[in-house]
């Protein structure tokens, strides 16, 4: 490939990347939450219940951070702590998908829609190479935080 345009291409990831966090940001501050918060709402609207164990393991976080995301969710009636129904010790943190909808959805229903709209303007051809690059790049990622982790 040729060097400048792998040089423009890494520029405009960059670019791409530092807009989404400063966008990421606004939607933060709007909905009542510091830095990325909102995001990690994200997890529990994806994958349902889970741990507080569980919830560290897929965001990285430390489990006394978790602890305290898990705070601030529950004081906005986001989560709900509830101990499992097999082992009281354990505790099982429920999201509230309708509250976390209501907080969320009318944040970001411009952009989806402009999303929408932006993605139905690419042919199914331009769509494949989408989709392949963005798989591709999340197994990069995925691959590089595993190293990363594990140093």
């Amino acid at each position: 490939m040729d060097k400048d345009l792998l040089k423009q291409m890494r520029k405009l990831s960059q670019h791409y990347a530092y807009t989404s966090i400063q966008m990421h940001e606004a939607v933060a501050r709007k909905a009542g939450f510091s830095g990325t918060d909102h995001k990690y709402l994200g997890f529990f609207l994806q994958k349902g219940a889970m741990t507080a164990g569980e919830l560290s393991a897929l965001t990285g976080l430390t489990t006394g951070a978790v602890t305290g995301l898990i705070d601030r969710f529950e004081k906005k009636k986001l989560v709900k702590r509830k101990f499992a129904e097999d082992d009281r010790r354990k505790v099982i943190i429920e999201p509230n998908t309708k509250n976390i909808m209501a907080l969320l959805e009318p944040l970001y229903k411009e952009f989806r829609n402009r999303s929408e709209k932006l993605i139905a303007s690419f042919s199914k051809e331009e769509l494949k190479t989408i989709e392949t690059y963005f798989i591709k790049a999340i197994e990069i990622m995925n691959e590089t935080t595993t190293k990363i982790n594990n140093k």
